[in-house]
């Protein structure tokens, strides 16, 4: 179902499906998506580690979060139905409500109704496992449950798929535009990390006021707050986040939800700052968070926090550690800071805003190719099996995160592909930002 990108810059809308277990949800996301990634299973609440997709069609860009993959059993079926749409609908734009067709409205549909309603938010019905004719009929029933036409589909066969993309689209704002910079209101930040390691703790003390509540307890933030804050003349926004625990298939009910929680946060923010506790060492919790935001393409700050515990000894083992671990996103601006007395807090704007920066840098077409053309004379592709990639032209398709696209005469080597990035860095900056390197091989035509 997915079609060639639009070459939107920016954040684009995020749409939530959600619905009771086993009524086809996974299904209708491989479809919307148009490859199968989401895990399909006959047994209700399969768990899965992936939550979030980017999804194309007519041109327009957006991303399907699939509130999936819980345990119904774990705290009682209608508290989970509630939690799930209770999430989707405050971190979506548009919901997506899966009622499978051939059994009709349950207690469960109608319980997330209630929460649909209360949210305010747009919602396409989609009326699963609709075959053939006759079940159509059977889909319409579901005008009681009062969102309006529900929408015939196949998950499995593709059958309506096309009109309920259409409704999808109509449902959801238009993606920013180009000019997106210029309107888009408060720059909005993720504030994501493990759970106590001073998140709410930093919100507050930006904020200026005890918004977040903060306990030694872990994991005591349980939704996400959008906090507007005030700091060095500018209006943000800062998403705080339950942390991650655990990876999201081990993760019962609770757990499940904070790292849904956190994924669509960074989804929905420009940038995310990851706190770290200096006096623990960096886990793979910590990593696995980072490699988060790097797929997302958001920008990134890392902010070690509670430096007031950490000693000389420690100083030079977490030098080593970062050096060792973070060697993938060396690019993203670190600071040292005490949330709780509030020391050196004021540097996380300047941090953010070089972040930011980075992260919508647009080199002219002419420069990079001049900066190409000097690199491959100096540094020339290897020669692989006789064969040696050359870089015919470059250009920027987009910002936001950078994303470069290289016509060359053969695939190059992601080791070389690596060189270019580093080289990228040194002559134009890019701090605080991941980019994104697209290959164009142009294939020799056959006589």
């Amino acid at each position: 179902m997915s079609e060639t990108p639009d070459e939107t810059t920016g954040p684009v809308p995020v749409l939530a499906v959600v619905g009771r277990p086993n009524v086809g949800k996974s299904t209708l996301v491989n479809r919307i998506i148009g490859r199968r990634e989401a895990v399909v299973e006959d047994i209700p609440g399969v768990t899965r580690d992936r939550i979030s997709y980017d999804a194309h069609w007519n041109g327009k860009s957006f991303t399907v979060v699939d509130t999936g993959g819980w345990d119904p059993d774990a705290r009682g079926l209608a508290e989970a139905i509630r939690a799930q749409a209770e999430i989707a609908v405050t971190l979506a734009d548009a919901v997506l409500f899966v009622v499978d067709a051939t059994i009709g409205i349950t207690d469960a549909d109608e319980a997330v109704v209630r929460v649909l309603r209360r949210a305010g938010k747009p919602v396409v019905l989609a009326a699963n496992k609709v075959d053939d004719q006759r079940q159509e009929m059977e889909a319409a029933g579901l005008w009681n449950l009062g969102l309006g036409e529900p929408h015939p589909v196949s998950a499995v066969h593709g059958r309506g798929s096309g009109d309920l993309l259409d409704a999808v689209l109509e449902a959801l704002p238009e993606p920013p535009d180009e000019d997106w910079a210029s309107e888009r209101g408060p720059r909005r930040v993720a504030i994501v990390g493990k759970p106590n390691v001073g998140k709410s703790s930093l919100l507050n003390r930006l904020a200026g006021s005890e918004r977040a509540v903060v306990d030694n307890a872990s994991g005591t933030t349980v939704d996400p707050v959008d906090e507007l804050v005030e700091l060095d003349g500018r209006t943000w926004r800062f998403i705080d986040t339950a942390g991650i625990r655990k990876r999201v298939n081990q993760a019962s009910g609770h757990e499940y939800y904070a790292s849904l929680r956190t994924t669509t946060a960074i989804d929905r923010a420009e940038v995310a700052v990851l706190v770290l506790d200096a006096d623990q060492s960096i886990s793979e919790q910590d990593l696995r968070i980072v490699q988060t935001v790097r797929e997302a393409g958001r920008a990134l700050v890392i902010a070690f926090n509670k430096w007031d515990l950490v000693d000389e000894e420690r100083r030079h083992f977490l030098e080593r550690e970062v050096e060792r671990e973070f060697v993938q996103v060396a690019w993203a601006p670190r600071i040292n800071i005490t949330a709780r007395t509030g020391w050196h807090v004021d540097r996380v704007v300047r941090a953010l805003d070089a972040a930011l920066e980075g992260w919508e840098t647009r080199v002219g077409t002419g420069a990079l190719n001049t900066f190409l053309g000097r690199l491959v004379a100096e540094h020339p592709h290897p020669v692989r099996s006789g064969k040696q990639p050359k870089i015919l032209f470059g250009t920027q398709a987009t910002t936001s995160p950078p994303t470069f696209a290289l016509f060359t005469s053969g695939k190059l080597d992601a080791g070389y592909e690596r060189f270019i990035e580093r080289r990228l860095r040194e002559e134009f900056g890019f701090v605080g930002t991941p980019i994104v390197l697209q290959q164009r091989v142009r294939e020799k035509r056959k006589r």
